[in-house]
C-alpha cells in the first residue's frame, strides 16, 4: 500500500475577522487580496515544507500537493513550485501533484518542461495528477468553460507525446499548435513519471482514467457513494478488457491522531473552523454557484453516485433541485453538530491511535483501496496539533496501516504497475542517493 500526506494549507489569519468558528462566512472570489498578510504568508508556507519534511522522517511514502488559485483556503496556487522545493529538501518520498489543472494552461509545452525539471532534480520522485479544475479557476485565469474537457484532453496527450517522443516534430491540435516541439527537459523516469487522476464527482473523468490505466483517487467523499464510484471504474476497466485492482483506487480522508481524545476533538474540530472551504464539510462558506457552474465544466447527467454527497455537490456550488425537493417533501432535521455529524459518518476520523486504527480498518475493508493520503492538519490546526499527529502516525498508525494492507492484500501501484505490466518498479528505488541523504553522507 502506498500511504500518503495532505493539507491543503489554508491561510490562517484570525485577526482578517474572516476565519473561525465565529468569524464572517467567506464568498468564493468575494475577498480581496488587500487581507492578505506576506509576511504571514511567508511563515506560513515556511511551515508547510517544514511539515511535509518531518512526514517524510514519519514513515510516509507520499507527499500531496494540490492547486487552487484566488482563494485563502490553499495556499498551494503555484504548488510547481512547491514541489520543486520538496525535490531538493527531501530524499525518499514520491511528490504527488494531484494535480495541475490542465485546461488552464495556454502553453502546456512550459508545464511539460516544468515537471520534467522537478523529476530530475527529484531523481525520479515525482507523480504527477491532473485535474479540469472549477469555476474558480476559470474565471481566475481566463480560461474558456466551454472548451476546459477537449483542453484537459489535448494537453494531456500533448504532454505525454512531448515526454516521450524524440523531437523535434509539430503539434497541430484543436486548441494547442506548435510548430516546433523538442523540449530539452526529459523526465528522469522513463517513459515518464506515473499520471494519477483525482476527483469527486466527474463520471467522464473516472470513464477516462479507467481508459487508460491510470490510478482514480477520490477525494474526502462518503464511504457508500465512494465504493460505487470505484465500482464504475471497475465497470470501464473491464469493457476496456482488463480487471481494476487496489492499484487503481485512491482515496483522501481526513485523519487526525492525538494524544488523547480530548486533545485529538479539539483539534479534530479545527478541520471546520479554518478560512472557508467548498471541500470542507460544515465549513463551506458561500459558493456562487454562477461561478462553478460555468457550462462545460461538469456534464449535469453525468455525475457519480457521490454527487447524493452534499458535501460533493456544494463543492462545485451545485445546490441541486433534488436536495430541494427533500425539503419540501419533509420537515429539516433539528441542528446538529457538524463535527459530531463527519465523525459518525468517518467524514473525519480524529482520535488516539487506539481509536484512530480500527476505523482506517474499516475504511480500507470498505473501499479496498491501494493508495490512501491521510488529510490532516489543516483548517485553524496549529504546526503543533500537526506535528502531534505526524509523530503518532509514524509511531502507530503507518506500522498498523502497513500490516492491515498486507492482510487484505492491498497493493499500491508501486507494487503491481497499473499498465498492466506486471510488478511495478520505481525509478527512484534504483536512483543514486542525493548528496544530502543522510544514509550517503554516513557511507562516506
Amino acid at each position: 500500500m502506498f500511504i500518503g500526506h495532505f493539507t491543503e494549507r489554508p491561510y490562517q489569519d484570525p485577526n482578517s475577522g474572516y476565519f473561525g468558528a465565529t468569524g464572517r462566512s467567506l464568498m468564493d472570489l468575494g475577498m480581496s487580496n488587500a487581507s492578505y498578510d506576506p509576511r504571514l504568508g511567508a511563515d506560513l508556507y515556511n511551515r508547510y515544507l517544514d511539515e511535509r519534511v518531518f512526514a517524510e522522517e514519519m514513515g510516509f511514502d507520499g507527499l500531496m500537493l494540490n492547486e487552487h488559485h484566488s482563494t485563502p483556503f490553499c495556499m498551494g496556487q503555484v504548488m510547481n513550485l512547491e514541489a520543486a522545493i520538496l525535490a531538493r529538501i527531501t530524499n525518499r518520498a514520491k511528490i504527488v501533484l494531484l494535480g495541475n489543472i490542465l485546461p488552464i494552461w495556454d502553453d502546456p509545452l512550459f508545464l511539460a518542461e516544468e515537471l520534467a525539471e522537478i523529476d530530475m532534480i527529484s531523481r525520479g520522485r515525482l507523480v504527477t495528477g491532473w485535474v479540469r479544475g472549477t469555476g474558480r479557476e476559470s474565471v481566475a485565469h481566463n480560461a474558456v468553460p466551454p472548451y476546459n474537457w477537449e483542453r484537459f484532453q489535448e494537453a494531456h496527450d500533448f504532454i505525454v507525446e512531448a515526454w516521450t517522443k524524440p523531437g523535434p516534430f509539430r503539434w497541430e491540435g484543436e486548441h494547442y499548435h506548435y510548430r516546433y516541439v523538442n523540449p530539452w527537459s526529459r523526465p528522469y523516469q522513463e517513459p515518464h513519471p506515473p499520471i494519477w487522476i483525482p476527483g469527486v464527482m466527474s463520471r467522464n473523468t473516472v470513464a477516462w482514467a479507467a481508459k487508460h490505466r491510470y490510478p482514480y483517487l477520490m477525494l474526502a467523499t462518503e464511504l457508500q457513494p465512494t465504493l460505487e464510484s470505484f465500482q464504475y471504474y471497475d465497470e470501464v476497466a473491464a469493457e476496456a478488457g482488463y480487471e481494476a485492482g487496489t492499484e487503481h483506487r485512491g482515496y483522501l480522508f481526513k485523519v487526525h491522531v492525538d494524544e488523547t481524545e480530548e486533545l485529538a476533538e479539539e483539534a479534530g474540530r479545527k478541520y471546520v473552523q479554518g478560512p472557508s472551504n467548498p471541500f470542507l464539510e460544515g465549513n463551506q462558506g458561500i459558493v456562487r454557484p454562477f461561478i462553478q457552474n460555468l457550462p462545460g465544466l461538469t456534464q449535469r447527467n453525468n455525475l457519480l453516485p457521490t454527487m447524493r454527497s452534499f458535501a460533493a455537490a456544494a463543492s462545485r456550488g451545485r445546490a441541486s433541485q433534488h436536495l430541494k425537493d427533500e425539503k419540501k417533501a419533509a420537515p429539516p432535521p433539528p441542528p446538529k453538530d457538524t463535527y459530531v455529524d463527519q465523525t459518525e459518518k468517518l467524514s473525519i476520523i480524529s482520535g488516539t491511535p487506539d481509536s484512530v486504527i480500527p476505523k482506517v480498518r474499516h475504511v480500507l475493508e470498505t473501499l479496498r483501496p491501494g493508495t490512501i493520503f491521510f488529510w490532516d492538519g489543516d483548517g485553524a490546526m496549529s504546526h503543533d496539533d500537526q506535528m502531534r499527529s505526524l509523530r503518532l502516525m509514524g509511531s502507530d498508525v503507518i506500522p498498523a496501516v502497513r500490516e492491515m494492507a498486507d492482510e487484505l492484500d492491498l497493493k499500491g501501484p508501486f507494487e503491481v504497475d497499473p499498465a498492466g505490466e506486471g510488478e511495478a518498479s520505481a525509478a527512484a528505488d534504483d536512483a543514486p542517493e542525493s548528496p544530502d541523504d543522510p544514509a550517503a553522507q554516513a557511507a562516506d
